[in-house]
Order: structure tokens, then C-alpha cells, then sequence
């Protein structure tokens, strides 16, 4: 039996799967990630900064102007759409065989495609907050305002991503979220993720289902862990999937 065929049997006796995954989820959908040669870290851009400077909580603080630059020209993908990783999820949780989506992405894909239960580890470009009262403001907002720092309407605030930037704290109802989805799981499906960001890769450390399979292009720390290895592109495989089931 090959690895396709393997997977497929393996979803089909499954009744709880959990699928946890990183930015190599969405590089089909026009998507980069964040550390490939083509990743997000690797591009030009406008700013002497490096991202990583960008994106943290500090920098945001005390430079919104050059944050909401880098953060509008690079993180938000509004027009880019779900494949076939997406769809088959979001396939899988209609038939009740999926439990959750965990994500580190931001992008709202998993949603688009149809899927209800998704944890996002690291927040979300479509809710905005106002950091003075609080109102909420979907993408348009940030991608539609005039002024370089978006700024609420109402009270003059400014409007900040509910992503989770570098220095700040994972949401804790989140963490335990995945947690407890991933523990009572008897299929790990780990998908586009290098598994080198903490504290969300340790959280795949809580399965002791079954089987635990990784989908992914280049090796991970977890490799040894697998019951399960494709390197072929995610997409592609859950396509291939998809017309089996």
C-alpha cells in the first residue's frame, strides 16, 4: 500500500481527526510563508527593518506607520482562495470525521473553504480591534482606510490586528483549546508547518492517538515522531484525497 493509499485508509477508520498546521497550509493559494527561500523573510521590501522587527508588539508600538506598510503590502491576501488542503478539512469536518482545524495562520482560509471549527493559534487578519474602546472593524477596514495607520472612526484609537505579534502571549482559551483537541485525538494530521515556532509547535507533544502523519517539504524536529511522512505538496495530496473518499 503506498503513502496515499495508507493516509486514505487511515482517515476513513478515523473518527476524530485533528489537523494542526502552519503557513505551508496556504503556499498554493498564492500564499508565502514565512521561512522558505521564497518565504516572507527572504523578500524585498521598503524598510530597513528586518520582519521579524516589524512584527513585534514593540515596534508596532512605537512605529505603526512602517508596521501597517509592511503588514498591508505582505500579510494581507485578501483575493488569494482555499485549496485543496483547505477543502478537504473542511470536507472531512461535514462528514464528522474531523474535530478541529489548529492553525498558525492568519489568512482565514480554513473558514472560506467551509470549516467551523478552527482554533487560530496566532490570531486573525479579519478582526480588528480598536486599542482604545475596543469596537471591532473587519479587513475592509484596514484595507480600505485612508490614513497610513488605520484609526477608529469613533474615538480616534488606533485599530490593531488581532494577530499575535511577536512579545505577546498566545490567547490562553485557545491553547487549551488545541490542547484538549489534540489529546482526545486518534488522528494527527500535520500539515505545512517547519514545527520550529514554540510555544505552538510543542502543543502536537499532547497526541497519543493512533497515527500521526506529517505533510510536509522539508524535514521537522518531529520527524522521528511519524508514523507518516509525504513531502509532496499538501494541496496537491489533499486533492487526491478528496476524490478517494
Amino acid at each position: 500500500m503506498d503513502q496515499l493509499q495508507t493516509l486514505v485508509s487511515w482517515i476513513k477508520d478515523s473518527g476524530n481527526i485533528v489537523f494542526f498546521g502552519g503557513a505551508g497550509t496556504s503556499t498554493e493559494s498564492g500564499i508565502p510563508d514565512f521561512r522558505s527561500a521564497a518565504g516572507l523573510y527572504q523578500t524585498e521590501h521598503n524598510s530597513p527593518y528586518p520582519p521579524e522587527v516589524m512584527l513585534s508588539r514593540r515596534f508596532f508600538m512605537s512605529s505603526p506607520d512602517v508596521f501597517f506598510d509592511f503588514y498591508r503590502s505582505k500579510m494581507i491576501h485578501p483575493e488569494a482562495p482555499p485549496n485543496g488542503a483547505h477543502l478537504l478539512l473542511a470536507e472531512l469536518e461535514r462528514q464528522g470525521r474531523l474535530k478541529a482545524v489548529i492553525t498558525q495562520n492568519i489568512d482565514g482560509l480554513h473558514q472560506l473553504a467551509g470549516s467551523r471549527t478552527v482554533l487560530e493559534l496566532h490570531g486573525s487578519i479579519h478582526r480588528n480591534h480598536c486599542m482604545s474602546c475596543s469596537r471591532f472593524y473587519d479587513l475592509d477596514q484596514i484595507i480600505g482606510s485612508a490614513e497610513r495607520v488605520p484609526r477608529c472612526p469613533e474615538c480616534g484609537g488606533i485599530i490593531k490586528p488581532d494577530v499575535v505579534l511577536y512579545e505577546e502571549e498566545l490567547n490562553h482559551d485557545v491553547l487549551l483549546g488545541s490542547i484538549a483537541a489534540i489529546a482526545a485525538a486518534d488522528l494527527l494530521i500535520i500539515g505545512g508547518t517547519s514545527l520550529t515556532v514554540q510555544p505552538a509547535a510543542s502543543l502536537v507533544t499532547y497526541f497519543h492517538g493512533r497515527h500521526t502523519v506529517l505533510l510536509n517539504g522539508e524535514p521537522t524536529p518531529y520527524d522521528h515522531h511519524a508514523d507518516l511522512i509525504i513531502t509532496d505538496r499538501i494541496g496537491e495530496v489533499m486533492g487526491r484525497i478528496q476524490e478517494q473518499l
